[in-house]
């Protein structure tokens, strides 16, 4: 060691001394180490305060999170509980409702729009994604669009019945279109039945008037028609009265027949030999079958069979039943009046058959109709008066025959009163 060099401790320690050995290096690096530590400590106590502030509003905007997941939760259920609500309100709706976009597509439609749009040119209800409207119903729904209020249109249903649609415009947000349907066919029918009723009580009024002035001279040229067949008139002159008669008996069946149609009181029932009714009925129509070449045979098995009728209106069946055949032979034929028991033994019928034409098989069901007929220019009121006059008797009449084959009708009415009842009648 240098004897004049100063040790390390007296160089370190003395008073005033600079710090020029390692010691002296190793505390400037302490010194900055503890101010860096020092900045260290307070930028970590920052940071943790600022962590700690942001777990807080983390925590906070967790919070406001769930309570806004919460409440949008709650409103999308709200929002599905009343659109649920209204789709079964849409469902019920006795009216229907079509939603219809710009391109004419159909977005929406509720069963009862699908079930008065099903047509024999529409699908039925399982075809509803790929349901397209038919042509008419397009050309409805535009011109309610054009014009507003309410427009009406008749379609064949699926039986082919005519169904009555109304139907009325709404616009929505979006360009899509509400329109309305509802069926107003059974006020329609009504609408025509009340105007019918109407027709038809009118046509009674009139129809009543004039058959009542048309009867009384109608009756004297009958009575003075029989009075000159009873004279000793020549053979040419009986063959023109017996036209005559025969023209009056015609005239008289179709005053009868609008009369009876139109109204008809309850009849004035009494005992009715049916047996003497088909022998009247025979001989009564002989003139008629001479003019017309007409043969006449009686099966009568009803003799002594008594039935509470009015009689006059029987004879307004059989004379009904009995023009109809001659109409329908004007060639001349052959008309059968039968009368029998029926095998219980507790009703009686009687027939009227005949060679005609016969019935078509299409007609069979409309015969009794009023206003029926095959013939032009015929009322149709003959055999619709027959109905209502067996009916009110408490029979039943029907209809039978091939074409080519002749025709049959049957009238049935349950016996009331026999020969025995009527002998005993008369006893007392």
């Amino acid at each position: 060691m240098n004897p004049g060099a100063s040790s390390p401790a007296e160089i370190a320690f003395a008073p005033g001394a600079l710090v020029l050995d390692d010691r002296n290096g190793n505390s400037e690096d302490e010194q900055f180490l503890l101010r860096a530590f020092r900045s260290f400590a307070q930028a970590a106590g920052s940071l943790e305060r600022s962590y700690a502030l942001l777990r807080t509003e983390v925590e906070r905007l967790r919070r406001e999170l769930e309570q806004s997941n919460s409440e949008l939760a709650r409103s999308l259920e709200e929002n599905r509980g009343m659109r649920q609500y209204l789709d079964r309100i849409l469902e019920g709706l006795p009216c229907g409702v079509l939603v219809v976009s710009d391109e004419g597509k159909i977005s929406r439609a509720n069963p009862e729009a699908l079930r008065l749009l099903v047509t024999g040119e529409t699908p039925g209800a399982e075809s509803r994604d790929h349901f397209t409207l038919p042509s008419r119903i397009r050309e409805l729904l535009e011109e309610v669009r054009r014009n507003g209020g309410e427009q009406e249109l008749s379609l064949p249903d699926e039986t082919g019945a005519p169904r009555w649609l109304v139907a009325r415009h709404a616009s929505i947000d979006g360009g899509a279109s509400v329109f309305i349907l509802r069926d107003v066919s059974e006020r329609k029918h009504l609408e025509a039945a009340q105007e019918k009723m109407r027709r038809e009580q009118a046509l009674a009024e009139m129809s009543a008037v004039l058959a009542h002035e048309i009867r009384n001279p109608l009756a004297s040229l009958e009575l003075f028609a029989g009075l000159l067949a009873e004279s000793t008139l020549d053979h040419d002159c009986r063959a023109w009265v017996g036209q005559v008669q025969s023209g009056l008996r015609t005239l008289a069946a179709t005053v009868n027949n609008v009369l009876h149609f139109h109204s008809l009181p309850e009849p004035e029932r009494v005992p009715v030999d049916l047996g003497r009714l088909l022998a009247w009925a025979r001989d009564f129509f002989q003139p008629l079958g001479q003019q017309s070449r007409v043969a006449f045979s009686l099966q009568n098995r009803v003799d002594g069979i008594f039935l509470s009728a009015d009689r006059h209106r029987l004879e307004q069946v059989l004379l009904n039943l009995v023009l109809n055949a001659v109409r329908a032979m004007p060639g001349g034929g052959w008309i059968e009046l039968g009368g029998r028991r029926a095998r219980d033994g507790e009703a009686v019928i009687l027939t009227v058959a005949d060679t005609g034409p016969g019935i078509a098989p299409e007609h069979l069901a409309h015969v009794f109709d009023p206003g029926f007929s095959t013939r032009p220019g015929s009322p149709g009121l003959g055999l619709a008066v027959c109905r209502k006059i067996v009916e009110q008797h408490g029979g039943t009449i029907s209809a039978a025959g091939r074409p080519g084959c002749g025709a049959v009708f049957t009238l049935t009415f349950p016996v009331t009163v026999s020969l025995a009842d009527k002998a005993a009648e008369g006893a007392a």
